[in-house]
């Protein structure tokens, strides 16, 4: 999602920002819940309040002092995280925190009235044919993520959880990397309308604090120099083959590359002209990182060799680059003027593009386990079914308004390659997910063995400046 969208909603409003499944069998199966003392959370919201009060103090001092670095394609030749050893080794942007909680006397919040304890303990327990499913989500001044249950077997589908965020979530990802701990976690990082990442414990319920962030503002007062991105972070990708690495990408024309042992920035890409909008790993090539940018541009990175590899350019401001991951040499992008477009790596020109909606094409999500069905959403409000079989011919199966207003984000399940979820900014249903074995034309194309029949839609040519 681009700040264009975000600034673009209402101040009252109700919508989803982003959205991730969470694999079957990851959760824990009964949710620790955190118990804090009234002295440890009037410490967090004053930490909260002041952290946020510098931000607003000290940002117009830097925003005036600081001009764009030069742009440097060539990184060195530093393999930081090792890549080469890899196939060896086993509005106002924040919510109103001051109205969260006030203190009275002996340290207890005067608006909290109900003490009996919680009737739904039973709705508390994730059993392990569960996915649970993320959502960014802003209603009026307040941004939460929200997390739900999905069991299809049972076909029930509830919140079960919700953390509150200090400012409005832009990008999701599920993550198992905890610093704490050397065993697997369930985790999600969260780019936000400010520079920080925040990195929660899906495991916790009434976490009023990150696991841990990556990044810190500045402060004069506290004398702490900026760590990490000076703008808003568009998106975040976790690298699921080297599980301590993760890469950003930000308002501020940059991508950096996380080493979430340490949480520290190791290696920064900027060879941008504009917003950095989307990235993705390659599911296989561990080094390879996708991006795409508001510049017309899709990079792709060698992060062995710390630089870039190759770039191409379309026909608007990228808004989402995806990899085949039935076809390693093979990407999908989106872009601004509402087309799709197919390319392969090794050529310089796409293999196809077509004008698929009407406007941005805000979401890709590619089946994660039938092959060809593609996916795509868009601020025109329509989603659309898309049969990839052809490399030439792109078939349209099905198109749909599932009354959602402007679809702003899509997600594909882990589990099930016919289950995707989307999320909007209708304020009365800004959520669902999307079973298409339901649908009839999408059960005859994607249930039978695979071919490339069908008649297609019409596959626009256009003449793509070269890179």
């Amino acid at each position: 999602m681009s700040t264009d969208d975000v600034n673009s909603r209402e101040i009252k409003a109700n919508y989803r920002t982003c959205t991730a499944w969470v694999k079957r069998g990851v959760a824990a199966a009964v949710p620790e819940k955190v118990e804090l003392k009234p002295d440890e959370l009037e410490r967090i919201i004053k930490e909260a309040k002041s952290t946020l009060q510098v931000e607003d103090d000290e940002d117009s001092d830097e925003e005036a002092s600081t001009s764009r670095q030069q742009l440097d394609t060539a990184q060195g030749g530093s393999d930081e995280y090792n890549f080469e050893a890899y196939d060896n080794e086993s509005g106002s942007i924040y919510c109103n925190i001051a109205n969260v909680a006030s203190f009275g006397t002996g340290g207890k919040d005067p608006f909290i009235t109900n003490s009996e304890a919680d009737s739904d303990d039973e709705d508390d327990i994730i059993k392990s044919d569960d996915n649970l499913l993320l959502f960014g989500h802003v209603e009026e001044d307040a941004s939460t993520l929200e997390v739900f249950v999905y069991n299809e077997r049972e076909g029930s589908f509830y919140c079960h959880h919700d953390i509150l965020l200090s400012s409005i979530p832009m990008c999701v990802e599920w993550l198992n990397y905890d610093t704490s701990d050397p065993k697997p976690g369930n985790l999600c990082a969260i780019g936000f309308m400010t520079p920080v990442i925040e990195v929660w414990d899906l495991d916790l319920m009434n976490c009023l604090e990150p696991a841990y962030t990556l990044g810190c503002n500045p402060s004069k007062k506290k004398k702490k120099k900026r760590v990490g991105h000076r703008k808003a972070v568009l998106d975040v990708a976790w690298n699921q083959n080297y599980t301590h690495v993760l890469a950003s990408g930000s308002v501020d024309e940059t991508v950096l590359l996380w080493d979430l042992e340490n949480c520290q920035p190791v290696t920064k890409f900027e060879p941008f002209d504009n917003f950095v909008q989307t990235l993705h790993w390659h599911p296989t090539e561990t080094h390879q990182l996708l991006t795409g940018c508001a510049d017309n541009f899709v990079r792709l990175f060698d992060c062995k060799e710390n630089q870039l590899a190759r770039s191409w350019k379309v026909s608007g401001e990228v808004e989402k680059v995806l990899w085949n991951h039935y076809e390693p040499n093979h990407y999908i992008t989106s872009t601004n003027n509402g087309y799709i477009e197919y390319f392969d790596i090794r050529a310089d020109k796409p293999l196809w593009q077509m004008k698929a909606h009407n406007d941005t094409v805000s979401g890709l999500s590619l089946s994660t386990s039938c092959r060809g069905l593609l996916v795509s959403c868009s601020t025109d409000s329509v989603i659309k079914v898309w049969d990839l079989i052809d490399h030439s011919n792109p078939v349209l199966i099905r198109e749909q308004t599932d009354n959602l207003g402007t679809v702003l984000c899509l997600a594909a399940n882990p589990d099930n390659g016919f289950l995707f979820a989307a999320g909007g900014d209708n304020k009365e249903n800004n959520y669902k997910v999307l079973d298409l074995m339901s649908v009839p034309a999408v059960q005859e194309k994607f249930s039978k063995p695979t071919t490339s029949s069908g008649s297609a839609t019409k596959v626009e040519k256009m003449d793509i400046e070269d890179t």
